[in-house]
């Protein structure tokens, strides 16, 4: 999840294909009974438009009393987005804010200058089981809205537009794409899609948006001729037009946008443009300066004992 240190990727698989200029590939952990693939951030990928964190959680299935929950947890510098394939899990926050997200609706939390959130699963899959399938990213702020105030949007999958075209399936979930707009504001120009393909069927890889990146979610896919596997991400080349044809049954996401307007640096859940913010927030999530969440409180999760140091500046492709 998103709270939960893991080591960068292993680099990525060499690629033979113009169109792809790098292939990312998981580095996945074993955390509280399930698997999560950690793609970015990325020494080989940097960003990808703004998006400076993603994570394929599971797909899992938790026996009786194995499910754990996310405690609470400061933000800043950032908007995360909470996109599940499978399973339930309770979103609050300190803004007020207690919210189920299930498969196909979006949670689009803004960190701005602070929040706080937990994650937490119902009673009954902690007692039972259960399962859980989904996908959590974070947006990179602008500098002009890193210190703006934090906010919370979510929208049902009903709420989000569908393209239906031949063996192509797809919901928006943020921005447009395919002539069809998301209603979930973004920060900054952003795209982000989940596509289902029939074997045989097409997604055009337009140049309409400066970056962009193909995650495989299931099945097969190829672009260019070269066949590409299931859990691997595809930065494709700026500029430049293509389509991921589908080898077999497939589903994809497709994410990216315009590069944001300077690196970033990252710092266990924290994000900004500057140091001195990053050990602000350490220091006043340490003292207890965060706002908390109204009914959640009674835990929480330390900050790492290492302090901020020398994070690394995550620098956007072609900065």
């Amino acid at each position: 999840m998103s709270v939960v240190p893991c080591p960068d990727p292993a680099p990525g698989d060499a690629a033979g294909c113009a169109a792809v200029e790098t292939v990312l590939v998981p580095r996945r952990r074993d955390i509280g009974g399930m698997e999560v693939g950690r793609v970015l951030p990325s020494a080989q990928g940097q960003m990808i438009g703004p998006f400076i964190f993603f994570d394929r959680m599971g797909p899992v299935r938790f026996g009786p009393h194995q499910a754990e929950d996310v405690l609470p947890h400061p933000h800043i510098g950032l908007a995360t987005v909470t996109y599940l394939l499978d399973g339930t899990m309770t979103h609050r926050d300190s803004l007020g804010t207690a919210q189920v997200i299930t498969p196909g609706a979006v949670n689009l939390m803004t960190a701005g200058r602070g929040i706080v959130h937990s994650e937490r699963h119902d009673a009954r899959v902690k007692s039972a089981g259960g399962t859980l399938s989904g996908v959590q990213i974070w947006l990179a702020l602008p500098e002009a809205r890193e210190d703006g105030p934090p906010d919370f949007v979510h929208a049902a999958a009903d709420a989000l537009p569908r393209v239906e075209d031949g063996g192509l399936s797809a919901r928006v979930i943020l921005g447009t794409a395919f002539g069809a707009r998301s209603p979930v504001p973004v920060a900054s120009p952003a795209v982000y899609v989940d596509a289902c393909l029939a074997a045989g069927a097409t997604l055009p890889l337009d140049a309409g948006h400066e970056e962009r990146a193909l995650f495989i979610l299931e099945g097969e896919v190829e672009v260019d001729g070269t066949a590409f596997a299931e859990g691997r991400m595809l930065m494709i080349r700026n500029g430049l037009s293509t389509q991921a044809r589908a080898r077999t049954t497939a589903r994809v996401l497709l994410l990216g946008g315009a590069a944001l307007d300077g690196p970033r640096y990252i710092w266990w859940n924290f994000v900004s443009s500057r140091l001195e913010r990053i050990a602000h927030a350490r220091e006043a999530w340490r003292q207890g300066r965060f706002d908390l969440i109204p009914t959640d409180r009674d835990t929480f999760i330390p900050a790492p004992d290492d302090g901020p140091g020398r994070p690394r500046a995550q620098r956007p492709r072609g900065v």
